[in-house]
């Protein structure tokens, strides 16, 4: 970004409270400890913090400016003043925030990509990212940053000349993606897949496809769509986004392994991965076939649910111009984000595999899929933990992930929460004879644990984030 504090006025609609600036702000932050030269300060009122309350501290580090919607004080003022600094007065904060990125993605002269699904958001965001910078200049939504500040965060991270900026969005309910692409306005979108998140809130799979769709919708009519062929709602989301009306130009890809050819004419895959195959580890190797060519690699992340977002990342790779083999590479060298389905050696010679950071029952099934090929002379022990916004489909999605626990051949598995006693009692009837333990909360399951974890074995440690097993993960380790 890069505005002057006569621009951000106009733009936010606000009033400029401090002596006119010459001084321009070049990036964006809430945060005070990351304020600094060149920076505007956006002060969020929080539920722990108030941003308003740093102000000062901000303009002390140097920041070019801040945005409020309170009337700072006298003695705030003059101290603006006296750093050079620029004090604009909003009446909403957030607002202002959403019109800056807005003004921004004009000046933008990249391809803005947008994506989000209802699960693999975030790895799926990153592989993009990967394999684009490895050919351009390329910046993506930080960490999960992926709602209403944070998607305007990222693109007033971009310079105007970056060449694809990508966006990730998340999802509460209806209109909201749509709110998020009024903002971006992005040249592609990708709906990574469509499950069970989020089903509380919109009562059905058909019901969370519309709302995915929305990104489609966002699109312009020379824009360019990404659909799974093998999401069982692709036609959902192709009819939803109302791509084939508005003329919308799409590219459906695959990463199942299945053959192209098996898919109705209309959406078969021009991306599509073969010969899918894994190590001890559960890391796949697979060629990739798009329309520039195909490549064979090993991909850095596990599980055969990874191949699918990683040729995801091949699709918008592809339309962007990178090589293959530039794809392939950035592919091998992808790692995992931390709390997804990251590999950690404790010293004490075991593995855990953390994928603490979120769950859904589709997400649940992904990661014991994965963690069944894992080789090893130890046991499988699986630590799975209560998973939110189910609504009536609770019992249901969790007692799927029970059966599948059991079906996955672990040794020992620990459901923590009070939700996870219906993937207990079905891991049970699914197999009688396999060693389960129920515990309250996090801390009970450490010390379920305790003297349990041999060296060899391997943990799975996964719920939704509210059920807080990343410290399980983090005791194991050590």
């Amino acid at each position: 970004m890069r505005f002057d504090s006569n621009t951000i006025v106009s733009v936010c609609a606000g009033r400029l409270c401090t002596a006119p600036a010459s001084i321009v702000a070049t990036r964006m932050t809430w945060d005070s400890r990351e304020a600094g030269p060149g920076c505007l300060f956006v002060a969020l009122p929080g539920e722990r913090v108030d941003g308003h309350d740093f102000i000062g501290s901000a303009l002390d580090a140097g920041a070019a400016g801040a945005i409020t919607c309170r009337q700072p004080d006298d003695d705030l003022i003059a101290r603006a003043n006296g750093c050079g600094s620029f004090i604009v007065v909003v009446d909403d904060c957030q607002q202002a925030l959403s019109a800056l990125a807005s003004a921004w993605r004009d000046q933008l002269e990249g391809t803005v990509v947008a994506l989000t699904g209802s699960s693999g958001k975030t790895t799926t965001k990153n592989l993009v990212r990967d394999v684009l910078a490895a050919h351009m200049t390329a910046i993506a939504t930080k960490a999960n940053q992926n709602n209403e500040l944070g998607v305007p965060a990222t693109l007033l991270e971009a310079d105007a000349d970056t060449a694809c900026v990508v966006v990730e969005m998340g999802m509460r309910g209806t209109g909201q993606i749509a709110e998020l692409c009024a903002i971006a306005r992005p040249d592609m979108a990708l709906v990574t897949n469509v499950g069970t998140s989020h089903i509380e809130l919109l009562g059905s799979q058909q019901g969370i496809a519309a709302a995915k769709a929305e990104i489609y919708q966002g699109l312009a009519t020379d824009g360019v769509a990404f659909v799974l062929a093998s999401d069982e709602h692709a036609c959902d989301l192709v009819r939803f986004g109302q791509l084939a009306e508005r003329g919308v130009r799409t590219v459906f890809y695959d990463g199942s392994g299945a053959d192209p050819e098996a898919f109705p004419v209309d959406m078969r895959p021009s991306v599509y991965a073969s010969d899918i195959s894994f190590d001890g580890e559960g890391f796949p190797t697979f060629t990739f076939t798009c329309p520039a060519g195909s490549a064979t690699c090993t991909l850095g992340l596990a599980g055969a649910h990874n191949v699918i977002n990683a040729l995801a990342a091949v699709a918008v790779g592809c339309e962007m111009g990178v090589p293959v083999d530039t794809m392939a590479r950035a592919l091998a060298d992808a790692r995992p984000a931390s709390g997804r389905q990251d590999v950690r050696h404790a010293a004490a010679g075991f593995t855990v595999v953390d994928d603490s950071y979120n769950a859904n029952p589709d997400s649940m099934a992904a990661s014991l899929a994965a963690f069944a090929l894992k080789d090893g002379a130890g046991r499988r022990i699986a630590v799975l933990g209560d998973m939110a916004e189910l609504g009536s489909y609770s019992r249901e999605g969790h007692r799927d992930t029970g059966a599948r626990a059991a079906q996955a051949g672990v040794d020992l598995l620990v459901c923590v929460g009070e939700r996870s006693r219906d993937m207990l009692e079905a891991a049970r009837e699914a197999d009688p004879g396999l060693d389960i333990e129920w515990v309250p909360d996090a801390q009970a399951a450490v010390q379920a644990l305790e003297g349990r974890v041999r060296p060899g074995d391997c943990v799975l440690v996964k719920a939704s984030h509210s059920t807080g097993l990343d410290v399980v993960a983090e005791r194991l380790v050590g």
